[in-house]
């Protein structure tokens, strides 16, 4: 059956085109249930909408039937809200048996792709009996809409129409010995309505779910939907209302309100910015202070903010807060009414309030629950493990189980009358502490995905055993009698550059560069490339790796261990012995490396006089021309910055840190990245001159001259001067600022210079024109010497190989706003790689010190702020927050001076890198956050005290004239 619609539309010419669309109808399309008579044969499947779930998988054969509500045997089908608000609900195991409707994936496609996939992901379980139904495809279900009927309340009646259907349908089997229901599940009022008015069985989801008997886990994952009557009612309405898209539309375009992406505040829950991005790249933060500025938003949302009166504009406050869910529900706490004390003269920052929400960045949330102090109350407050996130409630009945667990748990509104908003637990993920459960929280929080590689993507690998083929050489140019070798640290796997330099007979040097060839194993498009584009990054925790590529390709394949043929791509310059480059080739290439080294051992080779092998002689060739090359860097205005690495030595056994030390970075360490940072640099002037409009580079803009506002104040402190002008001019300045009798004064500078830097990113050229790298001062670079564990370098290995003709193009390569979308997603994997590095460093950092009792270590001041000191101890790269004030504690003459920075505790006076001894332990009091305590053993602050005892100890030994700290 064909049915017809024909639409006119006026073209922009002012002609008319006439739209034919068809749409067929069949009588063939089967219910699901297998023993179904009604249904003789299934119906091939109707590939023509991407809609469509397989119809190999099928309802069970006996239905459900342990609802209290309907204790016969039945089927349920949700409507698109219940789908889309209640997906944790439909994942859950013991939910089987559920159609889901055609009209209902559509609109479910079009209002929520994370929904959807998940949906489609449960649909495609044969464990879970989920069947979805063409009906907008049958002919006795599908419906047109009415005259003046909206698309909502027609695709509302398509559902009921399809229950009808189905009740009717299997009525008539003749394999029914018993009435199976189909039950409709809906939270709206007006639908229940009309089902129930149509004689049909209609619940909402709370309602269906609660009549499961024995499931408080279910329960526990509903959805609290809001009732917006009870919210008008309520006496005490904390925020004001947020505006309606339509409004917030008006004012984007008056220039009243400004949208950007709000970003809470890490060290105070009642502080963040909004970032407003301009045109033409130009961006500015809106600073937003106090509970009902902030108005119900959460980090990573989308809002809509009103700027304040300019004599309204404030400066960032200099306490740290955190939220320890006991203020009240209404009004103003002690902790807001501490920020307005902070002066406003001289330093004010455009100031706003939030007006309203544009998108919601709601993701499922780890953490733990603070069970609450009413006996057999069902009512708790959920503490996120990220602090940016606010608390948030939830109902459940298994309070007692979770007290100690990791769990997950997703917000669902935010009324006006909470100071929390509302969400609902979704699963747990085991015990707090254990290594495993909060290397999963890290994993989660951070979103890298971490799932084993599926086997459509396996499928994609070279089938083993894999060899180099007499085709292959002949394609490739044949470098294994060079004497090449790698330098990677202690247990790397996955090498992905070499090296060789040999002297030519005119007196030059040729030296090449020879990365992994991972391009030539994935190709363009396929299960592999994808999930490798998705993953963006390789992952490295401090006792794992989360690999960006299948393991044969990271650790075998690709990797360019010693003594194997290996396929590279390999860029080669013939240099002056002063490094002056004559000539560059690039190049697909077989080598074999004759040598794969730590660090330390090439460094032994080059210091050993004895040693006087091609690979050693090469290395000495290799660490001369690179001091030439970094030292011409560095004349151009390259900045030489730090920030403190730790690398732990792990019990063999536990896997647990028994030892932790910065690490010693060598010679050898600055020779391979001078040459890694020569090749990128190269590579990137090779594919832009090739492909000006789609090539992926890297670029690093400079800092905007407030960005380095601390560090000038720091320094003048130590009447330092440091300029700003430009990257020389700051090089400069830092090379420079020394202090007879603090060595380490140098070092901390150029921690702090760290800081005040911007976000270095990927980008595609033909959608910006600023390309400079602001760190290596260099007018363009890119990132072509990790493709095992980075997707951008494989790009540019693309890029590449088809400016030297040595692959075929595609269109997507060519396509500069697909290159956009790809390097927006990679440096979105990046900035989560880099914080997940760091939660794991911080985690074992923590184990490391849990059974250490008490240490006393030298660290320096960081930073200054009204109420605490950051600490930096250099022997462990660890930071942390020294508190000079507690609840409950005695309160302590204190003085803060913004303009030095500075602060004077009972007559002592703390500026920024001033040299400090402190005690440090774990406080394990707290499960959800437990934290290194740092106390000052000197100076002196009279009157307070930490406890010095020993793990086994249960009581304090108190030690005088030592400050208490709180939290790292």
């Amino acid at each position: 059956m064909l049915k017809s619609k024909i639409f006119v539309k006026k073209t922009r010419s002012g002609g008319v085109l006439k739209i034919v669309r068809e749409h067929y109808l069949r009588d063939d399309i089967v219910c699901g249930w297998q023993p179904c008579e009604e249904c003789e044969a299934p119906a091939q499947d109707l590939d023509q909408d991407q809609d469509q779930a397989p119809h190999r998988v099928h309802l069970h054969d006996e239905p459900l039937s342990s609802s209290e509500l309907c204790p016969q045997p039945h089927f349920v089908l949700p409507d698109t809200n219940v789908v889309l608000h209640q997906i944790d609900i439909l994942e859950h195991p013991t939910i089987q048996n559920v159609i889901i409707l055609q009209t209902v994936l559509q609109e479910v496609r079009h209002r929520s792709a994370p929904v959807y996939k998940r949906i489609k992901d449960v649909i495609h379980n044969p464990e879970k009996h989920f069947y979805t139904f063409t009906n907008e495809h049958h002919k006795d279900t599908y419906i047109e809409q009415e005259q003046g009927e909206g698309a909502n309340d027609r695709n509302d009646r398509a559902i009921r129409v399809a229950v009808k259907w189905y009740n009717e349908h299997l009525k008539k089997s003749r394999n029914s010995n018993v009435h199976i229901q189909v039950i409709l599940m809906t939270n709206d009022r007006k639908n229940k309505e009309r089902a129930l008015e149509d004689g049909l069985t209609a619940f909402t989801c709370d309602e269906y779910i609660k009549s499961l008997a024995g499931n408080p886990e279910l329960i526990d994952r509903l959805a609290c939907i809001s009732d917006d009557t009870k919210e008008i009612e309520s006496s005490k309405l904390i925020f004001t209302e947020h505006l309606a898209l339509s409004k917030i539309q008006q004012g984007l375009k008056s220039n009243s309100y400004l949208q950007g992406t709000f970003r809470a505040n890490r060290d105070n829950y009642l502080e963040a910015t909004v970032w407003v991005h301009g045109e033409e790249g130009k961006s500015k933060e809106i600073l937003i202070q106090g509970l009902k500025n902030l108005n119900r938003a959460v980090h990573e949302d989308t809002v809509a903010v009103e700027l304040l009166p300019k004599e309204m504009w404030i400066v960032p406050s200099a306490v740290v807060l955190q939220d320890e869910g006991q203020v009240e529900e209404d009004g103003e706490d002690e902790q807001e009414r501490l920020m307005k004390n902070v002066t406003t003269k001289n330093f004010s920052k455009p100031t706003g309030k939030v007006v309203g929400i544009i998108k919601r960045n709601w993701r499922p949330f780890c953490g733990m629950i603070s069970k609450s102090v009413i006996k057999e109350s069902t009512r708790h407050l959920f503490t996120p493990a990220d602090r940016r996130i606010p608390r948030i409630r939830i109902e459940t009945r298994q309070a007692e189980a979770l007290e100690k667990q990791r769990i997950i748990v997703v917000i669902d509104g935010w009324p006006r009358n909470s100071r929390y908003p509302n969400g609902h637990f979704v699963r747990s993920l085991g015990t707090a502490g254990s290594k495993e459960t909060e290397t999963e929280v890290l994993l989660l929080e951070h979103d890298v995905p971490h799932l084993p590689f599926s086997q459509a993507v396996l499928s994609f690998l070279p089938k083993m055993p894999w060899e180099i083929t007499e085709q292959d050489l002949k394609e490739r140019m044949d470098l294994r009698h060079l004497h090449i070798c790698s330098v990677d640290p202690p247990g790397c796997t996955d090498i992905d550059d070499a090296l060789h330099c040999r002297e030519l007979e005119n007196g030059n040097l040729e030296v090449g560069v020879h990365i992994a060839d991972v391009s030539h194993f994935i190709r363009p498009g396929n299960a592999l490339d994808q999930e490798s584009a998705n993953r963006g990054t390789t992952v490295y925790l401090c006792d794992k790796r989360i690999d960006m590529v299948p393991e044969l390709l990271s650790s075998n394949l690709c990797s360019l261990r010693s003594n194997v043929n290996r396929f590279a791509f390999s860029c080669i310059w013939e240099m002056t012995q002063n490094a002056e480059i004559i000539h560059t080739t690039f190049t697909k290439s077989v080598i074999d490396s004759k040598a794969s080294l730590t660090y330390v051992e090439a460094q032994m080779r080059m210091d050993d006089e004895n040693m006087i092998d091609e690979v050693t002689k090469g290395l000495r060739r290799l660490n001369k021309l690179a001091k030439i090359l970094k030292k011409q860097r560095i004349n151009k205005g390259a900045l030489t910055l730090s920030s403190p690495e730790v690398r732990f030595h792990m019990d063999s056994e536990t896997h647990d840190p028994i030892d932790l030390q910065t690490k010693e970075l060598k010679e050898t360490n600055s020779m391979v990245e001078e040459f890694m940072l020569l090749a990128n640099i190269s590579v990137a002037q090779k594919i832009y001159k090739e492909f000006s409009e789609c090539a992926l580079l890297r670029k690093h803009p400079a800092p905007p001259p407030s960005n380095y506002d601390i560090l000038v104040k720091a320094a003048s402190s130590k009447n330092l001067i440091i300029q700003t002008d430009s990257a020389k001019a700051l090089a400069e300045s830092l090379d420079k600022a020394e202090v007879p009798g603090s060595p380490y004064l140098n070092t901390l500078l150029r921690i702090l210079t760290t800081r005040c830097m911007m976000q270095a990113v990927y980008f595609c050229s033909g959608m910006d024109t600023d390309f400079h790298h602001f760190g290596l001062a260099s007018p363009i670079y890119t990132h072509f010497t990790s493709p095992i564990r980075r997707y951008s370098d494989i790009i540019v290995h693309r890029l590449l190989a088809v400016a030297i003709d040595a692959d075929s193009t595609y269109p997507d390569i060519m396509d500069k706003h697909k290159q956009q979308a790809l390097c927006n997603n990679l440096n979105y994997r990046h900035k989560m790689a880099q914080y997940s590095q760091r939660a794991s460093v911080a985690c074992h950092t923590q184990l490391f010190f849990k059974n250490k009792g008490i240490v006393d270590e030298i660290g320096y001041i960081l930073f200054v702020k009204k109420n605490a000191i950051v600490v930096l101890i250099p022997k462990f790269g660890l930071e942390g927050t020294v508190f000079f004030e507690e609840k409950g504690k005695q309160s302590l003459k204190m003085q803060y001076n913004e303009e030095i920075p500075s602060i004077t505790v009972e007559g002592t006076l703390f500026k920024m890198f001033d040299k400090v001894t402190v005690t440090i332990t774990v406080d394990a009091s707290n499960m959800q956050h437990q934290k290194i305590r740092m106390g000052l053993v000197d100076p002196v602050i009279p009157g307070v005290s930490i406890p010095r005892s020993t793990p086994q100890q249960n009581k304090a030994n108190e030690e005088p004239n030592v400050k208490k700290a709180r939290h790292i």
